[in-house]
């Protein structure tokens, strides 16, 4: 099993892009470099660059979803989950603008930046599973994990002030990965309807609206923090009160023209950066550019014909939600299965390539013997979303911030609250899998909850698959869809589903 990291490199202004590797389409290339070229004409300078793979089909044609002459579809588009309703309502309209399930997602994933900040602003990381008909195999799997502290740059030395050390911001390089392999459109109009979101104006939700009053006193003691989520009494937002960010439509508006890697190498890098004063945050150039998703195999597990894609090590949550759907598709009741496995996976786990501990996990779940460890520590807060498509394409992913809030500290003018590093707590448990069968889509599911999550996720990934989805934990908040008869061609029998006691919500379907 072979890893594929990408090759992201700087592109200076007036450089042609080059895609490196033999056997890559020209049609593909000619795509990416006419979409950098674009996008360095419109910044000035500064890209990210990522080489596609070598099994990459340049079958969809560049369209937009919101220039002249772009059209609303009628009928099924498909179906989107989320915990948050307004990105959740985002993503339905890119499908109905006729982006596909990865363009969803990102734009999804991106609202989110806007309307969940608590769990998945711009400076969160996590990961996401896709998967398409004519994969004809598991799919792919994108890994953008919240990073541990920033390296030293080796320019202008020591770091400064590091008092609440930072994650780098993954969210907009993972979801750009995802979207370039599996999307439609250019990842600029993916963008948006966050963009939206956040000039005009939001009511806070139930889920954000209960993350503030948690943390209100340490939020409100950043100046940053306390200009977006305050009010004049002194206190958080509450459930119904509108909110804007400015500053960050402004991020947003510059990810849009510049590429997402300005937030990395450009401009926008420089801010973060320069924002360490007053965050500490400890965010260095080097540590900015170093830090790359990942594009890897998915892990698997068969029961009968379905076969299902899980997102894999590092994000372990993919395993231990293997390991409680086996358990439930097997006749076992939904329990801490899923927990279990992660507790004893990372009791295990060792320092390795993502390949290798894919590897083992992998050879792991085909034995059967999943060796189960103690109880898990307070984890993370995290959520989750899915989307699939008319044509059967799917996408799920979780995403963390690596504590409630991150650091609770916002970068300058950036308006991004930073993601917490994972070298000073344990890794969130962040679950995502795409069920199939002879190139049919048939459901997926993903969760948040903490030590619950995985388990939450398995036993809503057999729900689905069985057309009856049940809240099956104590914490654990679950997201599924299911097409019963398959994608495509069974759309007649596909919903989505949230778990009713969170403030998710299931959009193209009657069950919300």
């Amino acid at each position: 099993m072979r890893e594929r990291p990408v090759s992201f490199r700087s592109v200076s202004c007036g450089e042609t892009p080059v895609v490196r590797g033999a056997g890559r389409k020209v049609a593909v290339a000619r795509r990416i470099g006419l979409l950098l070229a674009m996008t360095g004409m419109m910044s000035g300078c500064s890209w990210i660059f990522g080489t596609p793979s070598q099994s990459e089909a340049d079958e969809h044609p560049v369209l937009s979803l919101y220039g002249a002459g772009s059209k609303m579809l009628t009928g099924y588009v498909g179906n989107v989950v989320a915990d948050e309703p307004h990105a959740a309502l985002a993503a339905m309209t890119v499908l109905q603008r006729g982006g596909n399930a990865a363009d969803a997602a990102s734009a999804l994933g991106l609202a989110l930046s806007v309307t969940l900040p608590s769990r998945a602003s711009l400076g969160s990381g996590g990961a996401c599973v896709a998967w398409r008909p004519e994969d004809r195999g598991p799919g792919r799997a994108f890994l953008f994990m919240p990073t541990g502290d920033a390296p030293a740059d080796p320019v202008s030395g020591a770091k400064n002030r590091v008092d609440r050390p930072a994650s780098i911001p993954m969210l907009a390089r993972g979801l750009f990965l995802m979207q370039l392999r599996y999307g439609s459109v250019d990842f600029a109009e993916t963008t948006q309807p966050a963009i939206t979101l956040a000039r005009n104006g939001i009511e806070v939700g139930s889920q954000l609206a209960a993350d503030l009053a948690v943390v209100q006193a340490p939020l409100l003691a950043d100046e940053g923090a306390r200009r977006i989520f305050g009010r004049s009494d002194g206190t958080v937002l509450k459930a119904g009160d509108i909110f804007t960010q400015r500053y960050l439509t402004g991020t947003l508006e510059r990810i849009r023209s510049a590429g997402s890697g300005d937030l990395y190498t450009g401009a926008l890098a420089q801010v973060l950066v320069a924002s360490n004063e007053t965050t500490g945050g400890g965010l260095t150039m080097v540590g900015l550019r170093g830090a790359v998703p990942i594009e890897t195999t998915p892990l698997t597990a068969t029961v009968g014909n379905v076969k299902v894609s899980f997102v894999p090590p590092p994000a372990d949550g993919g395993y231990g939600m293997a390991a409680a759907w086996k358990a439930v598709e097997n006749g076992q009741t939904a329990g801490d299965t899923g927990a279990r496995a992660v507790a004893g996976w990372r009791a295990a786990e060792g320092r390795a390539s993502i390949s290798t501990l894919t590897a083992r996990a992998q050879a792991l779940l085909d034995s059967g013997k999943m060796p189960g460890g103690s109880s898990l520590p307070n984890l993370p807060a995290s959520t989750s979303f899915a989307v699939v498509d008319r044509k059967g394409e799917a996408v799920a992913c979780a995403v963390s911030m690596n504590n409630l809030f991150g650091t609770g500290r916002v970068a300058g003018s950036t308006g991004i609250v930073l993601g917490a590093s994972a070298a000073h707590r344990p890794r969130p448990i962040l679950p995502a899998g795409i069920a199939h069968q002879e190139g049919e889509f048939l459901a997926t599911a993903t969760a948040s909850g903490q030590a619950d999550a995985a388990d939450a996720a398995g036993a809503a990934l057999s729900g689905a698959l069985a057309g009856d989805i049940k809240a099956a934990t104590a914490n654990g908040r679950a997201n599924a869809i299911s097409c019963r008869n398959g994608l495509p061609g069974g759309s007649n029998h596909c919903f989505g589903w949230v778990d009713p006691r969170g403030g998710g919500y299931a959009t193209g379907s009657d069950r919300n």
